[in-house]
């Protein structure tokens, strides 16, 4: 699932393409991943996207009506479809959404399951093959009450707060930080990166770190997600940009999904285990497993089997010649 660095790059290019730009009409093809089809429909042609936000894993398109040159300022023209200003439209990716302009003329492709058509004859797509995504359109109380109660953004909060999120709670380290309602965008994948960076087993309890181990767990968190959104995220699977390029992170992951590769800094074998319902790769050398911690699982055999002809090989490597 897309996570603060894909929405962020997605976001940006978004903000670089159909900023400013007017929803002439709606298109929806299957509807179940949308909150209320009928309210996307009525209100979101005549509005302009005047920005494009990230909220943790999602992102807010801000609607307006289009102000009337001549009309003054603030004066907004045409239609307001009866919503009296301002809105936002919701977007989820869930597991395999994209969304990103198109032209007009080009043909959509399978699982294209929204259009908006753009003033400058451009139409912005919505795909997601596996319907897993969210779209609402959401204004006054109910854009408040769907912003209500998320965390702290992790590239915005400070050291000294999120210290204290992370040290008041006894719930492991690794599900305080999946929990959207302590920090907003942080996943599974940029979880384990930081904390094999920070050395801190996953299965730590928050209230058990000191405070040193906090700070360099949320400098390595930053630091992690500045460098990934730098490379357009991680794509694992289906993540493209909004150009419809991959992104390039995936390459710089040292725990996430590398079970039974050689650690980057001991070589012992990176190994899997679960918290929070969730698989978290860990070094057991540099990430010590606290002494109730959650069960370390075998490793498959196709594993075992390459790991043993890494070690043969390094053997041979060391191994002096005879004169």
């Amino acid at each position: 699932m897309p996570e603060l660095p894909e929405v962020e790059t997605i976001a940006r290019g978004l903000r670089q393409s159909v900023l400013g730009r007017r929803i002439l009409s709606v298109t929806l093809g299957k509807m179940d991943f949308i909150d209320d089809p009928a309210a996307l429909e009525q209100h979101l042609p005549g509005k302009q996207i005047t920005a494009v936000e990230r909220h943790g894993k999602f992102m807010l398109l801000r609607l307006t009506p289009p102000v009337t040159k001549g009309s003054g300022a603030c004066a907004p023209s045409g239609t307001t479809n009866g919503d009296g200003g301002s809105a936002s439209l919701l977007v989820h990716l869930g597991m395999t959404g994209h969304i990103a302009p198109h032209p007009g003329s080009q043909p959509c492709k399978k699982h294209t399951h929204a259009c908006f058509l753009l003033d400058d004859g451009r139409e912005l797509r919505y795909t997601d093959a596996r319907r897993f995504g969210r779209m609402a359109y959401l204004s006054g109380a109910a854009l408040e009450e769907e912003l209500y109660g998320l965390g702290a953004d992790p590239l915005e909060v400070s050291t000294k707060e999120f210290v204290v999120r992370m040290r008041m709670r006894r719930a492991r380290v690794k599900a305080l930080l999946l929990d959207q309602g302590v920090l907003r965008g942080v996943g599974n994948i940029y979880a384990d990166e930081s904390l094999w960076r920070a050395k801190i087993h996953p299965a730590r309890l928050g209230a058990g770190l000191t405070r040193k181990q906090a700070e360099a767990l949320h400098h390595a968190l930053r630091a992690i997600l500045e460098k990934a959104i730098a490379m357009r995220g991680s794509s694992i699977s289906d993540f493209l940009d909004a150009e419809g390029e991959p992104g390039e992170y995936q390459r710089r992951h040292r725990a996430y999904g590398r079970e039974g590769k050689p650690c980057y800094r001991c070589r012992t074998p990176i190994r899997r285990t679960i918290v929070a319902g969730r698989s978290s790769y860990f070094c057991p050398s540099c990430q010590r497993a606290p002494r109730a911690s959650a069960v370390t699982l075998p490793l498959p055999k196709q594993k075992i089997k390459q790991q043993k002809t890494a070690d043969h090989s390094k053997r041979n490597r060391q191994r002096p010649l005879l004169s």
